[in-house]
């Protein structure tokens, strides 16, 4: 019987294709995006803004396509991960070795185990304090927060209203925006028609 050889993190960057990402020592590739999940990411980057421009303690970095060197065998690529800015002062160069504060995937087909299983219990072993699942065809989001050793459902929202979601809930997130492009709730401007 021969014994499997796993990939490590040096493999992966040997490699020229920047679409792949190494997930239980294979190196395995990203599935092309779909309108909808840049939408989402880009959105939901642009939403999150108020707490990159924040230097010193209260900062973030917020980061889309992070990839994230947890073990030697493993260096997935988040959709979206942030780091408080007092525990990551400066990016680094190249995969980041500080596990995230946050990560938000953006569930693809072909990739919801991934997302799902694989990925939350990495997360969980590196103590990530909080992690958002997206899933695009349902404008369904799910947040979860580390108790413990496991994960806890904290919010699962959809796209119909605005709501507030740790870790960044010092502010209002617009769903509809970020899952559909509509916002949440129109408010009636000047001179529109109603009672």
């Amino acid at each position: 019987m021969q014994a499997i050889k796993l990939a490590t993190v040096h493999d992966l960057l040997q490699r020229p294709d920047e679409r792949v990402e190494l997930i239980n020592g294979e190196i395995v590739h990203r599935t092309l995006p779909r309108p909808e999940h840049g939408w989402i990411q880009g959105t939901a980057r642009a939403e999150l803004d108020a707490f990159t421009c924040r230097s010193g303690p209260d900062g973030w970095w917020i980061i889309t396509e992070a990839s994230v060197a947890y073990e030697p065998h493993q260096c997935p690529t988040h959709d979206l991960a942030g780091w408080r800015r007092s525990r990551l002062p400066r990016l680094p160069e190249g995969p980041i070795e500080l596990p995230p504060d946050w990560v938000c995937e953006i569930v693809s087909p072909g990739h919801g185990r991934k997302d799902t299983r694989d990925i939350p219990l990495l997360l969980q072993r590196h103590g990530v304090p909080f992690y958002w699942l997206i899933w695009p065809e349902e404008r369904r989001l799910v947040a979860h927060r580390r108790d413990g050793d496991s994960y806890q459902v904290v919010a699962t929202l959809d796209h119909t209203q605005p709501a507030r979601i740790p870790p960044f809930d010092a502010i209002i997130l617009d769903l509809g925006y970020i899952l559909v492009g509509e916002p949440a709730v129109r408010e009636k401007g000047p001179g529109s028609s109603g009672s």
